[in-house]
């Protein structure tokens, strides 16, 4: 069984142009080294109206339980990929390479009054018998840290945009 994270993120900005930060390599790197990557890679192509992107990176796991650091290592390499079929809506899958879990969902912007929401919708899914439930629960609350950690960033970029 799957445990479910939805997270929303608010940004004063039209779609558009959170649809444009999205799109930037350089945005996403920054994200990657606010949430504490090590090391990270951000390759996008196409536009802000659709778009493939893929990003890897690797993060310490000094923060993680020792009940996961076990199964983990000191450090996790995460490969998240997001194919938008337009400025509004993404399929996103993130793996964690050689280990039995991952997340599938959608990542959707909706516009009003010129103020973006995007909700991310994940499953998230992991295949240890006894503690997959308890995995689950803590990946989803990393997750969501990352998320509010992207929401910031994506807040100061924005307020840096001309």
């Amino acid at each position: 069984m799957a445990t479910r994270l939805v997270h929303e993120m608010v940004y004063d900005a039209p779609l558009i142009e959170v649809a444009g930060m999205l799109s930037d390599p350089e945005f996403r790197q920054e994200v990657c080294r606010n949430q504490r990557a090590t090391s990270y890679t951000a390759e996008i192509e196409g536009d802000a109206n659709e778009k493939a992107v893929r990003i890897e990176m690797t993060q310490p796991t000094d923060k993680v339980p020792a009940f996961a650091k076990k199964i983990v290592g000191d450090t996790v390499t995460i490969v998240q990929t997001e194919a938008w079929s337009s400025a509004s809506h993404a399929d996103v899958h993130v793996t964690i390479p050689g280990k039995p879990g991952e997340m599938k969902g959608t990542a959707v912007l909706v516009e009003k009054d010129g103020v973006t929401h995007e909700t991310v919708t994940l499953d998230v899914t992991v295949k240890i018998p006894l503690v997959a439930g308890k995995i689950e629960d803590l990946l989803a609350k990393l997750l969501g840290s990352a998320l509010r950690a992207e929401e910031r960033t994506g807040k100061a970029w924005l307020a840096r945009q001309p």
